[in-house]
């Protein structure tokens, strides 16, 4: 129970904000560099930088930009980053059958970083919508998302991750069934060690639209991805997902999107005590640049501040377009 306060004025709860030392040594969650991964995009080509219109300060890089990248993410601290590619659309099929080729672009960067920059952990995506035609996380048929058909090409492309290199597979599909299937073959392969971040509870949001912009899915979905990802409504179902993947395998588990879903991170972590991680979507950091473009919020304090949320909601970490920034600025001080 909560100690009963002392009437006013022996209570004057001011006075440990009366300056800034007091401030530190009562504040209850510190955001550290270490509580980041960097998701970042990956291109064809050489020395190619691609600038996301609606992603500000975000670009596409080819794979020797990709590494120096890599680089300069591991000399800041940042642990991890997460590999999304953009895919040419002339090897998009309804089989999605690029997705598993050992030399499909995210396997050739994620070697590429791991042979040079061998300190900073890999995660990957596992999803068929980058090479899906369909623009769909699954395989698609007659306008039905295939479920034990897509965790079959799943598992297929969680290997060749494995293979490649990654430290970290993030399952991002919502298929039921694929935390424990990759977790057998992963076994069985010999890939005992390479953990699973499952994005457990990914919720069909309208704050996707940017990422899709930089991956070139934005046109191409044909319908919506109601029959797999969340209802935005649902939290209890939530916990259900979260508890079935941990029980199926999962290192780790993530919330997608962020900031409208922290009640949902606070669920999690006080329900299984798991490593949990958060997604601030495309949508929430676009919506951060544009208005500090406009100069309606201080875009500086605004990122600090929407990441300080999550570790106050109980995240272990973030996903966070913001990585590299956050990271001078902690070691600025």
């Amino acid at each position: 129970m909560r100690p009963t306060l002392a009437p006013f004025p022996a209570t004057r709860l001011r006075r440990t904000r009366a300056s800034a030392p007091l401030r530190d040594l009562v504040q209850e969650n510190t955001l550290s560099v270490k509580d980041l991964i960097w998701p970042v995009f990956v291109v064809e080509g050489q020395a190619t930088r691609q600038p996301v219109a609606s992603l500000p300060g975000v670009e596409r890089l080819s794979i020797d930009l990709l590494v120096d990248a890599a680089a300069e993410a591991a000399a800041l601290g940042i642990p991890a980053i997460c590999l999304f590619p953009y895919t040419d659309p002339a090897l998009k099929t309804q089989a999605c059958e690029e997705a598993w080729n050992p030399d499909n672009l995210s396997n050739r960067a994620i070697r590429a970083i791991k042979a040079s920059v061998p300190d900073i952990a890999v995660m990957t995506d596992i999803a068929l919508d980058p090479y899906n035609i369909n623009g769909h996380d699954g395989i698609v048929e007659d306008g039905v998302i295939l479920n034990d058909e897509t965790v079959e090409a799943l598992v297929k492309m969680a290997l060749a991750q494995a293979e490649a290199g990654a430290d970290i597979l993030g399952p991002s599909d919502m298929m039921d069934g694929r935390i424990g299937a990759m977790r057998g073959a992963l076994e069985a392969a010999g890939h005992k060690d390479v953990a699973i971040l499952s994005y457990a509870a990914k919720y069909a949001s309208c704050f996707y639209g940017p990422f899709r912009d930089a991956v070139g899915a934005s046109g191409a979905l044909k319908g919506d991805k109601k029959t797999y990802q969340m209802n935005p409504a649902n939290s209890d179902e939530a916990l259900r997902l979260v508890e079935r993947d941990l029980s199926e395998g999962a290192d780790m588990v993530m919330v997608k999107p962020g900031l409208p879903y922290l009640d949902v991170c606070r669920r999690v972590k006080q329900a299984f005590g798991a490593p949990t991680f958060a997604y601030q979507v495309s949508g929430e950091y676009a919506m951060i640049e544009a208005a500090a473009a406009r100069g309606w919020i201080d875009g500086e304090a605004a990122m600090m501040e929407s990441l300080l949320a999550f570790k106050r909601a109980g995240c272990d970490g973030v996903l966070t377009y913001f990585a590299p920034r956050v990271a001078r600025r902690l070691r600025a001080g």
